[in-house]
């Protein structure tokens, strides 16, 4: 995996050209963090420095996720952090259960009358009890127009997870951050401390290489030069499953990840038949569509997934696209001999999520629908996820990449461009990083 993403070059360069009295006059619009891709894992991860005198440290995003933990276990020491104590204001902000304690010699991670929270891996499914704390959070901001410099936040609040807990993790990953429905969310605390729109935008790479995408945090503009490709957005409504998808939640708690309200699903235009009782919440709270950065590929109900390849073989073949053996996870793939190139990836059926709107479409393209697995082989990119999943369709990382995604959290909708190579431009064109 590539070292934390900290140079910034083009910034401190640009910083040092205006000098101080000129940079007064900029003011923040956005706060921003690079999203780069690890080539072994395909997790998506962001490089933060948490703590004044400390390095940068790379942690894994995780969209649904509540809040940031990382590994205070392997040197974390810094002189601006801040244990929270149980029964405070802040605990109860956090939803933090009794009180951690600890024997040793008092440190982060390793303190007193501390507000307990649940630092949880999702890709080892460890669940470890960790003291919430504070310190200052460093990050960039943006005036919209030009990427500026740093700010310091201070009393951030994490969670110290443990370093068994990093088993699963990108090598070199210290932890992960959270960008959840809650009040302790990098998002919501960044949007109350510094008084921005309660707004947050994801642009995934799909390179594993030297190109990043970002997370902005704040509102647009979102600059691909030459576009503006906030111009792009469809809306659609986030709705709230009213039962916590969460290891451990209390009963009445609502899920704090991110759902949309998914009709129909048609390829090249043909609806796929299929129970569509399964995209709405039963009293359970099972069904659904949600969003998530920590599954490489669209996971589908069963039912859902038959459908969709029996749909999607037919279209292919009318294609002349000729199927060959199935390559796990995966159960439907392709010769790529006589599969054409465009501008959003391999010239195959187009599928398209009729989204709650008018007449609003979410549109998948080769480029997000299929995965190359060898030279000559293109498989589908979506996992059957059996007959009883939590939620029936969890759209993964590499149907989100290049698409830019727009969470307004204020008047709780989702902002989609489908593929941004549609207009020649990708998530690493902003050029930030």
């Amino acid at each position: 995996m590539a070292s934390s993403v900290h140079l910034f070059l083009f910034s401190i360069a640009f910083a040092l050209m205006l000098g101080s009295n000129a940079l007064s006059k900029f003011k923040p619009r956005a706060y921003i963090l690079p999203i780069k891709k690890d080539n072994v894992t395909l997790q998506y991860y962001t490089s933060i420095q948490i703590g004044e005198d400390l390095p940068y440290m790379d942690l894994v995003i995780d969209l649904g996720a509540p809040f940031l933990w990382l590994n205070c276990d392997n040197g974390y020491k810094s002189s601006t952090y801040r244990p929270v104590r149980c029964g405070s204001s802040k605990c109860k902000v956090a939803k933090g259960f009794g009180c951690v304690g600890c024997n040793g010699a008092l440190r982060p991670g390793c303190t007193n009358n501390t507000c307990g929270l649940y630092p949880y891996n999702p890709f080892n499914q460890s669940l470890a009890v960790g003291g919430l704390g504070e310190d200052t959070l460093v990050i960039y901001w943006t005036d919209g127009l030009l990427y500026v410099t740093t700010e310091d936040v201070p009393g951030f609040p994490f969670a110290c997870g443990h370093a068994d807990q990093l088993f699963g993790l990108a090598n070199g990953v210290q932890g992960m951050i959270g960008l959840g429905r809650t009040q302790i969310s990098l998002p919501a605390k960044l949007s109350s401390a510094k008084k921005i729109q309660q707004k947050f935008a994801l642009c995934i790479t799909s390179s594993t290489e030297s190109e990043y995408g970002a997370i902005f945090i704040g509102g647009g503009p979102y600059y691909m030069p030459p576009l503006d490709a906030s111009k792009f957005l469809t809306k659609t409504p986030l709705i709230i499953n009213p039962v916590s998808t969460a290891v451990i939640y209390s009963e009445g708690d609502p899920s704090y990840e991110y759902f949309i309200d998914v009709k129909s699903i048609r390829i090249d235009g043909k609806v796929v038949s299929f129970n569509t009782t399964l995209l709405s919440f039963d009293k359970q709270g099972m069904g659904g569509t949600k969003l998530s950065t920590i599954i490489p590929y669209t996971v589908l109900h069963s039912a859902i997934y038959k459908a969709l390849i029996r749909d999607f073989v037919k279209k292919a073949a009318a294609k002349k696209i000729r199927r060959v053996a199935a390559v796990a996870p995966f159960g439907a793939c392709f010769s790529s001999k006589n599969i054409a190139s465009t501008k959003t990836g391999p010239a195959v059926p187009t599928i398209n999520l009729e989204v709650k709107g008018n007449n609003t479409y979410w549109r998948i393209y080769g480029a997000n629908s299929m995965v190359r697995v060898n030279k000559h082989v293109l498989c589908l990119g979506f996992v059957d996820g059996g007959s009883e999943p939590r939620t029936s369709i969890v759209l993964g990382g590499h149907q989100l990449e290049n698409n830019l995604l727009e969470f307004d959290l204020a008047s709780s909708k989702l902002g989609f461009t489908s593929s941004l190579l549609l207009h020649n431009v990708t998530c690493s064109a902003s050029r930030i990083f």
